[in-house]
Parts: structure tokens; sequence; C-alpha cells
């Protein structure tokens, strides 16, 4: 089985960078972190918001 190691992993975030750019991969990731948060919500049938009020009455609670 073929196995990456770190050299590898640095070469290929290398590449990466060079041809979408620092700015390009912020965005990507902003995106997919959005969609995951969406995707996540979906699962569990509460919005955004509704999942921010459980957390912060959670938090509330552990105070």
């Amino acid at each position: 089985m073929f196995h990456l190691g770190t050299t590898e992993l640095i070469i290929i975030l290398v590449i990466i960078i060079l041809l979408f750019g620092v700015g390009r991969i912020g965005k990507i990731a902003k995106e997919l972190g959005k969609g995951v948060r969406d995707f996540r919500s979906g699962l569990t049938g509460k919005t955004d918001e509704e999942a921010k009020l459980e957390a912060e009455a959670t938090a509330k609670k552990d105070e």
C-alpha cells in the first residue's frame, strides 16, 4: 500500500499553494467548512441559529 510521509505531504502542499495561491485556498477552506456545517445541520434538522442558541444555553449551564 502507498504511504505518504511528511516530505511528500509538504511537497504536495507547496504545489497546491503555487497552483491556487494562498487567498484562493483560504476561500476554498471557508466554503468547505460552511458546507460541512450545513450538512451537519441538515442531519440534525436544526438551523444555525437554533444550534447557536442551544450551545449558548449549554455554556450557561456549565458556568
